[in-house]
């Protein structure tokens, strides 16, 4: 007997559950595309393609166009300086359809940002969040322009955070947001958001050849740069005005400097004339520590030194001839 169970010779209605025609977990994806869609709509239109002209032809990035992302109504965008560092000409599209002239306000090489201002007023303007909230696992959003396809949409999760990227001008970028959005040429700088429509950082290289493993530069990075492209017109960096490189030092070694680390820097050159050499730094000096905090490679001091201002006192720690010694340097500008 359909829809009926029989017991004890009775024929009794089953019970028989009802089956949910919509899952539980089709409402978690209507959650998750209705965020997508959101900050699809509410950041889309402040992502704009950016076409450069080098000299005899259009440089092209993946196809037709990079990508960077209005941070001001009065036209001043942000992207990758390897987007427009050979630029001898600018223009950028906009969502609209408006083709517009721009110009360099400002490129930093050493992170891999710069800024251009396009000649138009009353634009849409994409919010900068605060990247130091960032967690390893949420869900990001990238938007751009990937092999030329103009306004793509992606998204992914933040995979690491707290990343090393090496700038094409050999400096290390702190603090990358490592993500597996696919990105493609083209998506260089363009925003990468969160759920809420916040720009947490801007899309500036993938890795060829890999699934899945892409880099942002934070936000935080970027609203220091930009301040002080748009203040200076350049950013303004500490140097010592030495080369050095990583010495091996061995365990009495070790013993001595006081660390638990198993390289130093030995300093290989010396810039006349500059603050290391006005400080009395020495070719073949082995360089440990930098205002009390132990150094184990050149990058080290890149970070450190990214604390301090040009024309601040700094303190290296060295040993030179067997000796330990304390150098105070009053650092230059870059």
């Amino acid at each position: 007997m359909d829809g009926y169970l029989v017991f004890e010779g009775e024929a009794q209605e089953a019970q028989i559950p009802e089956v949910n025609p919509q899952p539980e977990n089709e409402d978690l994806l209507d959650a998750f595309s209705r965020a997508v869609v959101g900050v699809a709509e509410k950041v889309g239109p402040a992502v704009v393609s950016i076409n450069v002209q080098n000299g005899r032809q259009r440089r092209r990035f993946g196809g037709g166009t990079a990508s960077g992302v209005i941070i001001a109504q009065d036209g001043f965008v942000l992207t990758n300086n390897h987007v427009v560092e050979q630029a001898k000409s600018i223009e950028v599209r906009l969502t609209d359809g408006r083709t517009v002239p721009a110009r360099i306000i400002g490129r930093d090489p050493a992170t891999d940002l710069a800024v251009v201002r396009l000649d138009a007023n009353g634009l849409p303007v994409a919010e900068l969040g605060n990247s130091e909230t960032l967690r390893v696992g949420q869900l990001v959003i990238a938007i751009g322009n990937p092999l030329g396809f103009q306004s793509t949409v992606a998204t992914g999760v933040i995979s690491a955070l707290g990343r090393s990227l090496r700038s094409q001008s050999g400096r290390l970028i702190e603090n990358v947001i490592q993500t597996d959005v696919p990105l493609n040429p083209g998506n260089s700088g363009g925003p990468l958001v969160d759920s809420r429509g916040r720009v947490i950082g801007l899309n500036t290289a993938m890795i060829f050849m890999a699934q899945g493993i892409s880099f942002a530069v934070p936000v935080n990075t970027a609203k220091w740069v930009v301040g002080e492209l748009l203040t200076q017109g350049k950013v303004r960096r500490a140097y010592l005005g030495l080369a050095g490189q990583v010495r091996p030092i061995d365990r009495r070694l070790q013993r001595l400097l006081d660390t638990e680390g198993k390289t130093a820097i030995e300093a290989v050159s010396i810039e006349k004339g500059g603050p290391a050499y006005r400080a009395g730094l020495h070719r073949g000096d082995l360089i440990y520590g930098l205002n009390g905090d132990k150094v184990a490679n050149v990058d080290d001091i890149h970070r450190l030194l990214a604390e301090h201002p040009p024309g601040s006192q700094i303190k290296l720690s060295i040993l030179h001839k067997g000796k330990l010694k304390e150098l105070k340097i009053v650092t230059g500008e870059i």
